[in-house]
């Protein structure tokens, strides 16, 4: 793995397994990120089916994929697979502004999370404040 690559990873990585009950492992080739161990979401992928683009896919809430994919259309894109169900492409490429992309880490996991988790994190959160 290039060594750009191997830094969005482990960046990506830590983000995600800071919040709660979160685990990763690869599906279908590619790092993923699960809650309990069951729910997708977050993915990294590099030049997925020579796409040419290294990034996440992270599920997002109802709306978001458009909204974001209007107002950044070179950071944002709709991806393959999962891009139906309103997940969303980030590119992490060139200058990445990583508070951004704990953003949409953190909404992804809002997303699916159930809901005492996302409560958990809530608490964790404000305690970081």
């Amino acid at each position: 793995m290039p060594k750009v690559a191997e830094t969005v990873l482990r960046k990506v990585r830590e983000m995600c397994l800071d919040l709660p009950e979160v685990n990763e492992r690869l599906s279908h080739g590619a790092p993923t990120f699960f809650i309990r161990d069951k729910k997708t979401f977050v993915t990294v992928h590099n030049d997925h089916h020579a796409d040419g683009k290294l990034g996440i896919w992270a599920a997002a809430p109802p709306g978001a994929q458009e909204a974001l994919i209007s107002s950044n259309p070179s950071r944002y894109y709709r991806p393959a697979y999962v891009g139906h169900r309103g997940w969303i492409g980030m590119q992490l490429e060139g200058n990445v502004n990583w508070d951004e992309v704990e953003g949409v880490i953190e909404d992804a996991y809002r997303t699916v999370a159930p809901k005492k988790l996302v409560e958990e994190l809530d608490r964790y959160v404000a305690g970081k404040e």
